[in-house]
């Protein structure tokens, strides 16, 4: 459970440029139509120094937390998708005074000579997702985990019927006496696959399937790959920690198929075909050589 940070107010000051570089990341994840009201909230905490932003669509949930000035610390929600048109819309180099009254029914935005009020809902509403123990960790260099999406996002299945196949087959395998960090994905005509060598920490974790939701998030996040990324994941959630931003995503619930068995009955069916092809040339030839 959520600790809320008590007061009768709330009132923080942050630089435009930050907010808005960080809303334009947390608000993707909230979808734009939702019949349970507080999911179209981002939840905004200040406390010390700092303004953290938390949306989620209950399988995704992102937290960014960015600089600020912090003169009555505080936490509530605001429809996502309104704050950041509001903000976008704000000059450049603006300094943005986000205000709440003692009741919480609406936050106010000041920024020069603009004034805007929203709504409010209780912080207490906002789902958690973030609950339950990671049973394992490891760091990966940001280009490592980019190569890892690049070369097998394209052959995610989009078929819902099919769900175990939405996604990365993210595992470890054995290779003699070295392990390797493998990611796997199908949609039944194509298979994609690519390894690098286990980091330290990937040894014997569970083979997880990572949706294609948070696949694609994370791969838009992966802005400097110079950097590293740290990874935690348990049998049913996944979390990326990639600079500022904490993603922390549910796994699909299901058995990704032995692709194994699939690759060597097509390499099997290549080969048939391949002396099919050369016996049939043959004739060709022989009956040229007759004539």
């Amino acid at each position: 459970m959520r600790q809320t940070v008590r007061g009768s107010a709330m009132k923080v000051t942050v630089e435009r440029a930050e907010l808005l570089k960080s809303l334009a990341r947390v608000h993707r994840v909230v979808e734009r139509r939702n019949t349970i009201p507080i999911l179209a909230n981002v939840l905004m905490r200040a406390e010390r120094s700092a303004l953290a932003f938390t949306a989620t669509d209950l399988d995704l949930e992102i937290v960014e937390t960015v600089a600020a000035e912090v003169a009555m610390p505080g936490v509530t929600t605001i429809p996502a998708y309104m704050f950041y048109d509001i903000v976008r819309k704000l000059p450049d180099g603006a300094q943005i005074v986000l205000e709440a009254g003692g009741d919480r029914a609406v936050m106010a935005i000041r920024a020069g000579r603009s004034r805007f009020t929203l709504q409010t809902l209780p912080e207490s509403d906002f789902p958690d997702l973030t609950a339950g123990d990671m049973t394992h960790r490891f760091t990966l260099a940001a280009a490592d985990l980019k190569r890892l999406i690049d070369k097998t996002q394209f052959a995610i299945s989009t078929e819902e019927t099919r769900y175990y196949l939405n996604g990365i087959y993210l595992h470890t395998v054995a290779s003699g006496k070295t392990v390797l960090l493998r990611s796997v994905a199908t949609d039944g005509h194509r298979l994609a696959r690519v390894e690098l060598p286990a980091p330290a920490g990937a040894e014997g974790m569970p083979g997880v399937i990572v949706p294609r939701k948070t696949v694609g998030e994370v791969q838009r996040l992966i802005e400097d790959t110079g950097a590293e990324i740290q990874v935690e994941l348990s049998q049913a959630k996944i979390r990326f920690t990639i600079g500022s931003v904490v993603l922390t995503s549910k796994l699909i619930d299901g058995t990704f198929p032995d692709y194994g068995r699939v690759r060597s009955r097509r390499e099997t069916g290549d080969r048939q075909r391949q002396a099919r092809s050369v016996r049939h040339q043959s004739r060709y030839r022989q009956r040229d050589g007759r004539a």
